[in-house]
C-alpha cells in the first residue's frame, strides 16, 4: 500500500505509536461471528482470534447484554477489595511470587530457583522473559532475574538433571503456543509432577492459551491425570477486555499474606462479570462436546491436506482448536499471503503456522480456512 493510498489509522500508527509489531496494511474495524473487517470493508476469516483471546469470536450477544448490564454500575473499586489480575504476564509474575512465598514459608532461605523449558514462551515482563526461553524475547534486556533453569521440553532425563532442592517451582505450558504448537506427552507430565514432589517445588501450569476449552477440556491439563498446585489463565478469560487469574491449591493460598502482591486495576467489577458470563458459557458440557467436534473436523481436514502437500507440510502439531503446520518454507510468508486471500493466521517460530481459531467454528469455517490454505500452499 503506497503512502498516498494508506488509511490515515495506518499513518497515525506509523508515526505515533511504538513499532514493537510488525502491522499489516489494513486496519480492523469491526467483527461478527468468526469474522473481522477492515475499514474498507474487505471480510477476514479469523484463525488468530486475538491470540486465543476471543473465544466466543464477535459481536457475542451474551457479552453485549453483560457488558450492557455492567457499564452504568461500578467499574473499578481497586483490588482492596477484590483481586484478580489484567493480563498472562501479571499471572506469571503473581505465581512466581507465590511459589518463592510458599518455599520461604515452608522450607527457608534459599529455595528460589524457577525451572522452565526450551521453547517456552511466559509473557514479556521481567520475571515472564526470565523464563521464557526464546533468545529473542531475553537477550535484549538482560539480565533478567536470576536463579532459572531451563530443561528440554518433553525429555525427562534432561529435567532430572536441572531439577534440586533449591528449586521452589517448574513452570510448564501443556501445549506451546510460540514455542510451536508442541504438546507434554502424558508420561512426561506425569515424571514432572513426580520430581515435583520429590524435591518439594510447586508445579505451575501455564493455561494462559491452552485453557479455557481450547483443548476440548475446560483446562488443557484435565487429560493427563495431574493436578498443578497452581495454574495461570488469562487470554480468553473475559473474551478480550483484560484479566487473568492464578489458581492454586489451599497450601499455596495459605502462604500468601494481605501486602504480599497486588495490582491496581484487576478484579474491576464489569470485567470479572463477563469473565464469569464466559466462564459460564465455554464450561458447559455441550460447548466443549462443540469444540471437540470442530477439534476432530479440523484435525482430519489438515491430515487430509497434509497428505496432499506432505513437501510442503512437515507436521501437524498441538490438539483441539490450536494447532500448528510445520512447513517448508517461510510461516510469515503464509501469513502475508493469508491476508491477501482474507484469511487470518498466525506463526510460532520460522516455520510453524499457527490456528487459533475462535471456540464456535463451524465446519464451513474450517472448510473454508483450509481452502484458502490448500491454494497458499501448493
Amino acid at each position: 500500500m503506497t503512502s498516498e493510498s494508506a488509511s490515515p489509522a495506518l499513518h497515525d500508527a506509523q508515526n505515533y505509536l511504538l513499532q514493537v509489531y510488525p502491522r499489516p496494511d489494513f486496519v480492523l474495524e469491526r467483527g461478527e461471528g468468526a469474522y473481522l473487517y477492515d475499514e474498507t470493508g474487505r471480510r477476514y476469516l479469523d484463525f488468530v482470534a486475538g491470540i486465543a483471546v476471543n473465544a466466543l469470536g464477535y459481536g457475542d450477544a451474551g457479552i453485549a447484554r453483560v457488558l450492557s448490564e455492567h457499564a452504568s454500575g461500578l467499574i473499578h473499586v481497586s483490588n482492596l477489595y477484590a483481586f484478580f489480575c489484567n493480563s498472562g504476564a501479571e499471572a506469571i509474575e503473581g505465581a512466581i511470587k507465590f511459589a518463592r512465598r510458599f518455599a520461604r514459608d515452608n522450607v527457608g532461605e534459599g529455595k528460589t530457583t524457577v525451572v522452565a523449558f526450551d521453547g517456552s514462551f511466559h509473557g514479556r515482563t521481567m520475571g515472564a522473559v526470565a523464563i521464557t526461553a526464546r533468545e529473542k524475547y531475553r537477550t535484549p534486556f538482560m539480565p533478567v532475574m536470576p536463579d532459572v533453569r531451563f530443561a528440554d521440553y518433553n525429555d525427562a532425563a534432561s529435567l532430572e538433571h536441572v531439577m534440586g532442592d533449591d528449586v521452589c517451582a517448574v513452570v510448564l505450558e501443556p501445549v506451546q503456543g510460540e514455542g510451536g504448537l508442541r504438546v507434554a506427552t502424558p508420561e512426561f507430565m506425569a515424571r514432572v509432577r513426580e520430581l515435583c514432589d520429590q524435591h518439594k517445588a510447586l508445579l505451575v501450569l501455564d493455561e494462559i492459551q491452552c485453557g479455557m476449552g481450547r483443548t476440548g477440556t475446560l483446562w488443557a491439563h484435565e487429560t493427563y491425570n495431574v493436578r498443578p498446585d497452581m495454574l495461570t489463565t488469562a487470554k480468553p478469560l473475559a473474551n478480550g477486555l483484560p484479566i487473568g487469574a492464578v489458581l492454586m491449591n489451599q497450601c499455596v493460598a495459605d502462604a500468601i499474606h494481605p501486602g504480599d502482591h497486588g495490582t491496581t486495576f484487576g478484579g474491576g467489577p464489569l470485567v470479572t462479570a463477563v469473565a464469569g458470563a464466559v466462564l459460564e458459557r465455554i464450561s458447559d458440557p455441550e460447548f466443549l462436546a462443540h469444540v471437540r467436534a470442530m477439534s476432530s473436523y479440523l484435525d482430519e481436514s489438515l491430515h487430509d491436506l497434509a497428505s496432499e502437500l506432505p513437501g510442503r507440510i512437515l507436521e501437524l502439531r498441538g490438539r483441539g482448536l490450536m494447532r500448528g503446520l510445520r512447513i517448508e518454507g517461510s510461516a510469515s510468508a503464509v501469513r502475508e499471503a493469508a491476508h491477501d486471500a482474507g484469511l487470518l493466521v498466525a506463526t510460532a517460530g520460522e516455520d510453524v503456522v499457527r490456528l487459533l481459531p475462535p471456540l464456535i467454528i463451524e465446519n464451513q469455517h474450517v472448510d473454508e480456512a483450509v481452502g484458502k490454505l490448500r491454494r497458499i500452499l501448493a
